[in-house]
């Protein structure tokens, strides 16, 4: 069998994508030229950086510092807001590559009504994370975290679009499974496993004080990884158990095409992009998915959909 002849094609909620590679949210999705770039890279399928309600400044810099073992980061969701974000993704649907909003909020009808204004742009689907591990106010820091709360806010959100929704879940949970059963109970299509991890710290020992400007951040890329992978695996399983059906975008240190196809075994569908773009660069999504398919040939895979799941089995 040649690379050529594996299929790569993946779905998620009948959103067809060419290859199981997604850009994650906040790298590099905050305008539609640069949607373009990444459509252009061989990515699957792209998700814009998260938008609220209205406009926020988010934490001073340094918010974001690449370390050995991937990054940390405490943006704050920095953003222009919804209104902001219409005009700016107006013509997405002319991006040709499915993309995929993202809103954020800190009550349910917050993320309702930055949900229901994004999605008048034409977006394919939408995710609504409710796991940033470093913002007052959002995620975990707000509660989020709980098989209520994420019920209560995925409730809300679906009520605003008939399109896909997936809840983005936090890895610093003791039952992962039971937030994504919860979202699904929300009407949620799908989740995106995971967030960030931590959050942790680094310190400037000539300035004696953390490098970043917040002082903590979530914590990505090679670090989170063995982590993301566990969590995909167990949503699998609690989804499975439950006689549950559900795609999940399997997110977290994925840099290669063996730790895409570990994703995909574990339960993934299709795999998040983030760290990995800035250490591979924007070519990363083409050579993942080249790696996949020579991965493919030489264990003699013909579909990579056969193949979601299967350490889980």
């Amino acid at each position: 069998m040649s690379i050529d002849q594996m299929d790569i094609s993946t779905q998620l909620c009948g959103i067809r994508l060419k290859n199981p590679t997604i850009l994650a949210s906040g790298i590099l999705g905050l305008s539609s030229a640069l949607l373009e770039r990444i459509a252009g890279c061989g990515a699957g399928a792209a998700t814009i950086k998260s938008v609220t309600a209205v406009e926020r400044k988010g934490h001073n810099n340094p918010t974001v510092i690449a370390y050995e073992a991937g990054m940390l980061n405490a943006v704050g969701y920095s953003n222009a807001g919804s209104v902001a974000a219409q005009e700016e993704f107006a013509e997405v649907r002319s991006i040709p590559l499915p993309v995929f909003g993202s809103v954020v909020g800190q009550t349910p009808d917050e993320f309702a009504t930055a949900a229901e204004r994004l999605m008048k742009c034409g977006f394919d689907a939408l995710e609504i994370p409710l796991s940033c591990p470093h913002t007052p106010g959002y995620g975990t820091l707000a509660g989020h975290g709980t098989p209520e709360a994420t019920e209560r806010i995925a409730r809300a959100v679906c009520a605003v679009t008939d399109k896909p929704v997936f809840v983005k879940l936090s890895p610093n949970v003791p039952a992962i499974g039971e937030l994504a059963l919860a979202a699904l109970e929300g009407g949620a299509g799908g989740v995106t496993a995971v967030n960030s991890m931590g959050p942790g710290m680094l310190i400037d020992i000539e300035a004696a004080r953390p490098v970043l400007d917040f002082g903590f951040g979530g914590v990505s890329g090679p670090a989170l990884r063995p982590v993301a992978l566990r969590c995909v695996y167990d949503v699998y399983k609690a989804l499975r158990n439950a006689g549950r059906k559900a795609p999940i975008i399997g997110v977290g240190g994925v840099s290669s095409g063996e730790h895409a196809m570990q994703m995909i075994m574990a339960g993934a569908s299709a795999v998040g992009i983030g760290t990995a773009v800035y250490q591979r660069g924007v070519s990363v999504f083409s050579e993942i998915s080249n790696e996949l398919k020579h991965i493919g040939k030489r264990l003699n895979i013909a579909h990579l959909e056969d193949m979601i799941g299967a350490a889980n089995d």
